[in-house]
């Protein structure tokens, strides 16, 4: 991690003629997206335009849920094999994160410095498109590797709210509440700079204002774009700051019981960030970062322990009133199938790479009480 530095070369195009921008000029288009994209023909969305520039295209649609080691290899035959001036990429964060990896393993066998990597969020969660994280599985091993390198960034960016407009509901939560962790994992990590703070601090507003507003009208595109835009913020943010152990743990738990991911960090987050603020024991320098997000967003009080207390419980209201679970028992994992594997992910999330930049210390015990807490659904 490199600190006191701030880099985002993605050129970010918003708005639903974005895409004529990052296709001009372009003849070879290689596009990554899941089966779900292809097969119901919304791919069409790139390719139509492809087509009516002359452009040819060739769709590389086997991208799974938590994108699997052999088919980001896969992957990396075709697009050596078809020699695009531009790779795009459609979906949520799994295609973005394997066209991510499928870019940059090329790159390591072939000169890529003539082809663009646009990507194309058909969520608003991920914050994919500006981050230089990817993360992909071994899927033998039941492990996630998060990648994490500066050529991993896209150099375009499309936000149309077009494309989340007619999301699922649960997926508009699990990725809405993904944002917020984004946001406030990069605002108390220890890598963050005024530049980080900025965007994770209007990312946070947006998704306070915006969240709950998208998800009881999921067809309103200004409510879809401010929570596109806020999701990019937070990718921007936590790209240069780090994250935390609420994804390191996340990771962990989503690998192990095939947990979506922004739900596995929507469980998991009231139990970080009270063991972050040191709600529990005595309090951290974490729960003024906390405090500064409450009065940002008018819920401070005279108190440090409170106001961060109510940065909690706002968590906890966007996890209620979406619908998610709030605590991992509920999902369907019993006691016993829990403690066999909570030494393995306690030692998987210590090592993970977000370890290092969460604010306070931590070790494999404390991540150990922390899920159990997490199990239990007692975060205080």
């Amino acid at each position: 991690m490199i600190l006191n530095s701030f880099y985002l070369p993605t050129k970010i195009l918003m708005g639903k003629d974005s895409l004529k921008t990052a296709l001009d000029g372009k003849k070879r288009v290689f596009i990554v997206t899941d089966r779900f994209m292809h097969e119901s023909g919304r791919v069409s969305y790139i390719t139509d335009a492809a087509a009516g520039t002359g452009a040819e295209y060739d769709i590389f649609s086997d991208v799974t849920p938590d994108p699997d080691i052999s088919v980001i290899s896969a992957g990396v035959e075709r697009i050596l094999a078809f020699k695009p001036d531009v790779l795009i990429a459609l979906g949520g964060g799994s295609p973005i994160d394997a066209a991510k990896s499928i870019m940059y393993f090329a790159a390591r066998q072939c000169d890529m410095t003539g082809c663009d990597f646009a990507a194309i969020p058909t969520t608003s969660g991920t914050g994919s498109e500006v981050s230089r994280f990817a993360v992909i599985t071994d899927s033998e091993k039941g492990i996630k590797y998060p990648l994490i390198d500066d050529k991993l960034l896209p150099n375009i960016a499309v936000l149309d709210p077009s494309l989340v407009a007619s999301l699922p509901p649960a997926v508009t939560a699990d990725t809405g509440i993904d944002v917020f962790t984004h946001a406030i994992e990069a605002f108390v990590s220890t890598g963050r700079t005024d530049f980080s703070d900025a965007m994770a601090e209007k990312s946070i507003k947006l998704v306070y204002r915006y969240l709950l507003k998208t998800y009881r009208e999921p067809e309103n595109l200004e409510y879809r774009q401010r929570m596109h835009n806020a999701s990019c913020l937070a990718g921007a943010a936590f790209s240069n700051a780090g994250l935390g152990i609420n994804h390191s743990m996340a990771h962990a738990l989503g690998a192990k019981f095939h947990i979506p991911h922004g739900r596995a960090n929507g469980i998991l987050l009231p139990y970080v960030m009270s063991y972050n603020a040191g709600c529990t024991s005595k309090l951290t320098p974490t729960a003024n970062r906390y405090a500064k997000i409450s009065r940002l967003l008018d819920l401070e009080t005279a108190s440090t322990r409170q106001s961060a207390l109510n940065l909690i419980r706002t968590a906890r209201h966007f996890i209620e009133e979406l619908g998610m679970p709030s605590n991992i028992k509920s999902i369907g994992i019993s006691e016993k199938e829990f403690e066999d594997v909570l030494p393995e992910l306690a030692e998987t999330a210590l090592a993970d790479r977000c370890t290092a930049t969460n604010p306070e210390p931590v070790s494999k015990e404390d991540i150990s009480d922390i899920f159990r807490k997490a199990w239990l659904g007692k975060w205080w």
